[in-house]
């Protein structure tokens, strides 16, 4: 079994998030990739509408409304994808 240093794991999150208009939140896919089984859910208390595609092309977004009191202290957005190759990526966006 080789080890592998940690650099070679690294992997740039590929969204950008457009935060111009709250309460919709703006996920911009920022890669080369076309992104499956996109999902985004809520934790904490805010309420959260969307309508996720099943993919995303490069460029294209995925919109959210997000809506509560108090957001940045209590509810981050979970953002569920696939890459190509099947791995699954999970990241927190905070408010």
């Amino acid at each position: 079994m080789s080890v592998r240093s940690d650099r070679e794991f690294a992997y740039r999150v590929p969204w950008q998030v457009d935060r111009s208009a709250p309460p919709m939140y703006r996920l911009v896919n920022t890669s080369g990739d076309v992104l499956r089984g996109v999902s985004i859910s809520v934790s904490g208390r805010a309420r959260l509408r969307v309508t996720a595609p099943t993919a995303v092309v490069p460029g294209d977004a995925v919109s959210a409304t997000v809506t509560g009191t108090e957001l940045e202290r209590d509810s981050v957005m979970v953002v569920r994808w696939f890459q190509p190759d099947g791995l699954e990526y999970l990241w927190h966006v905070s408010f």
